[in-house]
């Protein structure tokens, strides 16, 4: 009994908290109010951007995956660029870019084939470098996909802390302003609510903060390796386009 008598009372100290903490917020003034509905808004963007990042880096990393495995094992570029064009992913397209400058380039060059060796070789280092620069075009913007909306991750985990401080700041002077401006003997039971609502604030903030700049690290590191896979790709298709041009 005494053990179910001890339950029973944390459970409603634990409601009698969870009472109180939702009087605080009510009674908090406008600016402390404002403060924590702009954490929660982007504690809510932040959410949203983190299970929407995790969807598109596993799909992005699954897809080039899965056309690296048919790369390795095609023989014929113009076979594997038909039959990937529903697969997709940062790798994909790049081949898809750097395949269509080389057919693009040996269609407008082939009355140079018939010139002197001198100036073929000339137009073979062009090729490759037309090839280069549209693979690293691609890349940028494939980068730039799966690096989209991070920066706001980014700006919530810095910031989130420093505007929840704010509202803390701003309503402990309020509270302090009261109990400064209050008839009688100054007591902690006067100024205790102001600064517990305050604090709520605080608390907001690195709750926003903590699994943003989670999130942000997390994400970098995954767009970096992929960015490592392309630079990979990128290095190897040119070699194959080297070889071919120069055989």
């Amino acid at each position: 009994m005494d053990h179910l008598w001890i339950l029973l009372t944390l459970q409603t100290e634990q409601i009698n908290n969870s009472i109180n903490v939702t009087s605080l917020l009510a009674q908090a003034g406008p600016v402390v109010k404002l403060v924590i509905l702009i954490l929660l808004l982007m504690s809510v963007a932040c959410w949203a951007i983190i299970f929407s990042k995790l969807i598109t880096i596993r799909s992005a990393s699954k897809k080039s995956v899965r056309f690296l495995n048919l790369y390795d094992s095609s023989n014929n570029f113009g076979t594997l660029f038909t039959s990937t064009r529903h697969i997709g992913g940062p790798i994909a397209e790049l081949f898809r870019s750097g395949y269509s400058e080389v057919v693009k380039t040996r269609k407008t060059n082939k009355t140079s084939q018939e010139s002197s060796k001198p100036e073929g070789i000339v137009a073979e280092l062009e090729v490759v470098d037309m090839v280069e620069r549209a693979l690293k075009k691609t890349m940028t913007i494939e980068t730039s996909k799966l690096e989209n909306s991070l920066t706001f991750l980014a700006t919530t985990g810095s910031t989130a802390p420093f505007i929840g401080l704010f509202g803390t700041v701003w309503g402990i002077m309020t509270s302090f302003i009261g109990l400064a401006g209050s008839e009688g003997v100054p007591s902690l039971d006067v100024v205790a609510p102001g600064i517990a609502e305050a604090l709520i604030a605080t608390a907001i903030g690195l709750a926003a903060a903590i699994p943003a700049a989670v999130a942000y690290n997390y994400f970098l590191s995954k767009v970096k390796k992929i960015d490592l896979e392309m630079e990979n790709f990128s290095a190897d298709f040119l070699n194959v386009v080297e070889r071919y041009f120069n055989r």
